[in-house]
């Protein structure tokens, strides 16, 4: 069973200012409740081939895993994929403008589980939506009240 997760919001910022903070993977601890570090392992900024190091906690258990940047196409998209561990999982982010000075974000993340994690996807799945619903409403929140 695959996982194909696909949430999104109106955040009241120029798409230029929530692309730039959310597809900064640095921010990502910032908005992110479950991902704890992030280390590059390429210089930045984000480019194609760009590879970072994350460690999340999620459903009571630490994962690290590595993002490698596939696809960057500026303030629209952002592709990341990880074959770590038993969960390879690619995480999209999209913005695009939507009423005037406002953008609307996209974050999706699937992947196929392997071995364990397939017996578990359903209840993953549910999970990864709670999680990446919150997340969104904390970079909202953030980013509307000018911290970025």
């Amino acid at each position: 069973m695959s996982v194909d997760v696909e949430v999104e919001t109106t955040i009241l910022q120029p798409t230029a200012v929530v692309a730039a903070f959310a597809g900064d993977p640095t921010k990502a601890v910032e908005w992110y409740a479950n991902i704890t570090s992030v280390v590059w392992q390429t210089p930045p900024p984000v480019a194609v081939g760009s590879r970072m190091e994350f460690v999340a906690q999620f459903l009571g258990r630490r994962l690290a895993y590595t993002y490698e940047v596939i696809e960057l196409e500026s303030e629209r998209r952002l592709v990341m994929r990880t074959a770590d561990g038993p969960f390879p999982m690619e995480t999209t982010y999209t913005w695009e403008p939507a009423r005037e000075g406002a953008t609307r974000m996209t974050l999706r993340n699937r992947g196929n589980p392997a071995g364990f994690s397939r017996v578990v996807a359903p209840i993953m799945e549910r999970a990864m939506r709670r999680a990446t619903t919150k997340d969104l409403v904390r970079l909202k929140a953030l980013l509307e009240a000018g911290e970025d």
